[in-house]
């Protein structure tokens, strides 16, 4: 249960305790406490992403299909709801999240992977909107998964990404792999970037006193062809 005494200062100790523990494990321990947490440390993500999502979006949201990759507790698909999106399906590789994931009601079917070692449980060219929130980033999720959601996605449907830029991780290293890639699809004619934007102030730094960390944004439209 969630417990209404917790501070930053415990929500930082704990998440840098994630170095010491398997990380499905460690989201298992997180789960039921998840959101309460990511309020306390002001995390933006989910919001900004769906925001940048829906600012872009030209379709009808109660009629698409929406593949949530990553989706925690279902952060990003009850602010999607919040807009209209009425049918998803969600992704985890911990059974913690995707239980707090089942208790929102919104998911249609919820599945349990571990993204880069075993492949994304999405029937192909099946969805309108995929999404992937906070993952993208070093030890997390491979920058080879971004295949794996583009094929998820329909024939002119739309794939949205957001990546955190830690500090203390590779540095540069994981964006520039990860921008490579998608300019790589974009010239294989896979899809078309739509745009992208900077994050401000993604969420608190765990390490660092008062300051934040930033990000960016993307959205890809998957070819007709």
């Amino acid at each position: 249960m969630s417990d209404g005494s917790r501070t930053v200062n415990d929500v930082k100790t704990f998440l840098k305790s994630y170095r010491d523990v398997e990380r499905m494990k460690f989201y298992d321990q997180w789960a039921e406490t998840y959101d309460q947490d990511c309020n306390l440390m002001g995390y933006r993500a989910p919001h900004q992403t769906v925001d940048f999502l829906n600012a872009n979006f030209s379709g009808s949201p109660e009629e698409v299909l929406v593949l949530d990759v990553a989706c925690g507790s279902g952060l990003v698909a009850k602010l999607m709801a919040e807009l209209g999106f009425r049918n998803f399906v969600g992704v985890d590789g911990s059974k913690g999240m995707l239980e707090q994931a089942a208790k929102t009601g919104l998911y249609q079917d919820l599945r349990l992977a571990l993204l880069g070692t075993e492949p994304l449980p999405a029937q192909t060219d099946a969805f309108d909107v995929v999404m992937i929130v906070g993952a993208l980033r070093d030890s997390f999720v491979p920058v080879s998964v971004v295949r794996e959601l583009c094929c998820a996605a329909k024939p002119g449907g739309y794939v949205c990404m957001s990546r955190v830029d830690p500090k203390l991780e590779s540095g540069d290293k994981y964006k520039v792999c990860l921008e490579k890639e998608l300019q790589l699809m974009e010239d294989e004619g896979l899809w078309t970037r739509v745009i992208s934007q900077e994050m401000d102030r993604y969420m608190m730094d765990v390490y660092y006193d008062d300051q934040y960390l930033y990000g960016t944004m993307y959205l890809y439209r998957k070819s007709l062809n």
